[in-house]
């Protein structure tokens, strides 16, 4: 196991001009650290990760490996182990060669390395698959046999570049059950790059939240979820209702924000927000915290409904709320009842108090 520090680490290609890649971006992974970087296409992901494997160097800052300076350390002194999104397996050669080919490289003898082969396809569960060609393999299980090449050689850290992106639905939630499996069990510090919120969710330790470049929040899963650090954010993990609210009173850790339809409900905050009386809050509401009450309910925002997705457990309701002086969209997560509700119908909303948070532009 080993850390790993990105110290004001920057990319510029010459063929975006100006525009950073990667702007700034500093974080420390720890030791046996599940880290994922999250965002949309095109935030800098997975050219941070190609940096930390050594892909592209850095144009400015610096990387470090358990202290050790790697920034301009090539990728095969790294001792890194690297799955792609195309699992970039050769096709010529069996399971059992793909994945010993990184102990050829680094001459490993013959009876160890195929001592090692057997465990790497035992951790993955592909017992007995070292004869087969890759093209007699399932999507998922080429998946694994990629894993399993990048175990084997033992690295220091796991890299990991949207490996499940290319599986449906159901075999990527059970493969991402597998790798978190693999990596607890190994305890191999891992980087993972996603664009998929619940993938993020599910496996990792801690998120780094990206979008143009920068690094927005970075924080465990359940932090980013419920106490997002901006709009950004907020709306990106999940889905989010983001409104402007005028602030009544302000303490340390919350705000008491006034709703159009009469009534207060006071809502978390970071420490420094420095919100005050007669300001204007940002608060963050998730679809599943707002309850739908009556039209006329007192304390209650106000709104026509404009679309209805029945999802089984819950209905998801699309609104056009009266936030004081102009509408705004509204999603709302609602339990299923006999007593369901169309698109036309006019409702309140009733937001949760204690379960806002106030997050920054």
């Amino acid at each position: 196991m080993i850390d790993v520090e990105l110290e004001s680490v920057s990319k510029r290609f010459a063929r975006t001009g100006d525009a950073a890649a990667v702007d700034d971006v500093t974080l420390t992974i720890g030791a046996g650290e599940f880290f994922t970087l999250l965002g949309p296409s095109g935030c800098g992901k997975t050219t941070t990760l190609r940096m930390v494997a050594g892909f592209y160097f850095p144009s400015a800052g610096h990387i470090r490996f358990g202290g050790q300076d790697v920034t301009r350390m090539a990728p095969n002194k790294r001792d890194t182990g690297m799955v792609f999104q195309n699992y970039a397996l050769f096709p010529h050669m069996t399971v059992a060669q793909n994945v010993a080919y990184g102990l050829k490289v680094r001459k490993v003898s013959r009876a160890d390395a195929a001592r090692r082969v057997a465990e790497a396809l035992a951790e993955v569960h592909l017992d007995g698959y070292g004869p087969r060609r890759i093209d007699q393999l399932s999507g998922g299980q080429q998946q694994r046999v990629a894993l399993a090449r990048a175990l084997v050689i033992r690295p220091r850290m796991l890299l990991l570049d949207e490996p499940l992106s290319n599986l449906d639905a159901k075999l990527r939630e059970e493969t991402r059950t597998e790798i978190r499996r693999i990596q607890r069990e190994s305890g191999t510090t891992s980087i993972y790059v996603t664009h998929d919120q619940a993938e993020a969710m599910a496996m990792s330790d801690r998120i780094a939240v990206m979008e143009s470049g920068r690094v927005q929040q970075v924080g465990t899963p359940r932090e980013v979820y419920h106490q997002p650090a901006n709009a950004f954010v907020a709306r990106f993990i999940g889905r989010s209702n983001v409104l402007s609210l005028p602030v009544a009173t302000a303490e340390a850790n919350r705000v008491e924000v006034a709703l159009p339809g009469g009534g207060h409900v006071f809502a978390g905050a970071p420490e420094g927000h420095g919100l005050g009386a007669g300001d204007t809050a940002l608060v963050s509401a998730r679809p599943e915290h707002v309850t739908v009450v009556s039209a006329t309910a007192t304390g209650a925002l106000r709104g026509r409904v404009t679309a209805v997705e029945f999802t089984g457990m819950t209905t998801h309701l699309t609104l056009d709320v009266d936030t004081g002086g102009a509408e705004t969209r509204m999603t709302v997560a609602a339990v299923d009842t006999p007593d369901r509700i169309g698109a036309g119908d006019r409702v309140g909303l009733r937001l949760p108090a204690e379960r806002l948070w106030v997050v920054r532009p």
